[in-house]
């Protein structure tokens, strides 16, 4: 009986205790600590709040044309070439290039986007910045933030560039640039040897423009300072690379990117353009014929030439009796050929015949051992001698053959139609029109040039206009009828 009052008083406080656990009117006491003493319970922690993060928005932008961005700016947006220094200039005073230069983010970044770590950590080109391959596969927000000044007060672009012209260069950033470094080796020559592969997209997509040896244009504009395809190429490969992938500001050249080329591609292209010559000689001497002191950069003489005494019909002065072209004509033929009446005329021999002379005879007359008052000496180095006297045996044709009496030319304007678009047209104009060679009273265009001197058409078209980057027709690998027949062509925009 005793065990069973105990089993009962057993279950009766069981009972008791889970009616106070289910029981919402009561509340359990503070749990006790080791010293049997209650304890507070620590209160209910609210959680931390979360601070919202916000993602970057997606930008949207051609990265191709921040290529061009990245070169020359002020192209691609349709300003004129900066003429202060960018303010960041002033804190660094090992670059001494001043106002436009200033401005192109290759010229503190480099051309390999490496800046002071790269190609540009030594020489002229120094200036101690950073380059930008360090954001290559990164957030081109915060690119473009950085740009807007966010890190630099002095860094901020948005003055000179809309956001979508930032948003582009921000893109190329973070998405084109490239380490050349598996293209280009340390000593500048390409990694590639695959030149078959790289002759191939040169003729395929160059050779129109820059010609088959790549001399028809010269990004130097000057006989003293040749700066052609190849010499870009082994000078400065990165560079090369750089407009090989994205083009050149302000023309239509493609860009290697655009054609889906692979970066075995574009190595094989450097590769072959460092195959290339860096020089024509006789083009070159063209240029000097014309207007020595213009394709060297040098101030034009302001006194006359010794021999201009010698003659008195053609009344010019200073600069003008100093040119070859004033005495031998531009068809090489002096008082027998076009120059032979006219304001022009001098009397003097022509010069067609040289050809046949020797270099040593020729380098003769030019430095006055034949005649003292024929000596250029003192105007030029061997180097532009040298081009002169390749010029006299190499580069001159009769032009009798292509011109007639009356002006007009021997060719097939259809065919100077076709060259002329594709050649003549981005500088020219469609009407020939957009550049005057006059003044705004006496305005001169490229068809009245043709129109009245074909002479001098043919030697320009031929050779290029000193100290321009005009191309010359004979480098792009035309014949002297291709030049026939563009001259007639441009005969035809000829307006009264």
């Amino acid at each position: 009986m005793k065990r069973r009052k105990v089993v009962i008083f057993v279950l009766a406080a069981l009972l008791l205790m889970v009616t106070a656990a289910c029981s919402g009117g009561n509340e359990a006491p503070p749990p006790a600590d080791n010293g049997g003493n209650n304890v507070e319970e620590p209160a209910a922690q609210e959680p931390e709040p979360t601070e919202e993060v916000v993602e970057a928005p997606e930008l949207f932008g051609d990265a191709l044309r921040g290529g061009l961005l990245y070169d020359k700016w002020w192209v691609p947006v349709g300003m004129d070439t900066p003429s202060e220094d960018h303010p960041l200039w002033a804190t660094q005073s090992s670059n001494t290039r001043g106002g436009g230069d200033t401005w192109r983010c290759k010229e503190c970044h480099g051309w390999d986007y490496k800046g002071a770590d790269g190609a540009y950590g030594s020489g002229s080109h120094f200036t101690g910045f950073p380059g930008v391959i360090g954001f290559s596969g990164g957030d081109a927000n915060e690119v473009l933030a950085i740009m807007q000044g966010s890190t630099n007060q002095y860094h901020d672009f948005s003055s000179v560039m809309d956001e979508q012209a930032l948003t582009d260069l921000a893109l190329f950033i973070t998405q084109e640039t490239i380490d050349y470094a598996s293209l280009v080796a340390e000593d500048k020559m390409a990694v590639s040897s695959d030149t078959g592969l790289g002759e191939s997209l040169y003729s395929d997509t160059c050779v129109e423009c820059h010609g088959p040896e790549g001399l028809a244009i010269n990004f130097g504009h000057l006989v003293t300072d040749l700066e052609y395809v190849s010499a870009i190429a082994t000078g400065n490969p990165w560079e090369f690379l750089h407009k090989a992938r994205f083009g050149q500001p302000g023309t239509d050249m493609p860009s290697a990117l655009d054609q889906g080329w692979s970066e075995e591609e574009q190595g094989a292209l450097l590769a072959y353009a460092q195959t290339l010559p860096g020089e024509n000689p006789a083009t070159q001497g063209g240029q000097l014929y014309d207007k020595w002191w213009g394709a060297m950069g040098a101030d034009a003489p302001e006194s006359n030439n010794p021999l201009w005494s010698t003659q008195s019909s053609n009344t010019r002065e200073g600069g003008d009796t100093w040119r070859c072209k004033e005495c031998h004509g531009w068809d090489y033929k002096g008082a027998d050929g076009a120059y032979g009446s006219g304001s022009h005329f001098t009397g003097f021999a022509g010069v067609f015949g040289a050809s046949e002379s020797t270099a040593e005879e020729l380098t003769a007359w030019l430095t006055g051992a034949v005649n003292s008052d024929h000596d250029f000496s003192a105007y030029g180095s061997d180097a532009e001698l040298a081009m002169l006297v390749a010029f006299l045996q190499e580069g001159m044709t009769d032009m009798s053959v292509y011109i007639n009496a009356d002006k007009t030319v021997n060719g097939d304007a259809a065919n100077g139609e076709t060259l002329y678009t594709a050649t003549c047209e981005r500088c020219h104009g469609a009407d020939g029109k957009a550049m005057n060679f006059g003044s705004d009273d006496d305005p001169e265009y490229l068809p009245d040039l043709a129109s009245g001197n074909p002479w001098e058409a043919f030697h320009k078209i031929a050779n290029g206009q000193p100290g321009k980057s005009m191309p010359s027709a004979l480098n792009l690998g035309w014949s002297w009828q291709d030049i026939a027949d563009l001259v007639a062509y441009i005969q035809t925009l000829f307006t009264e």
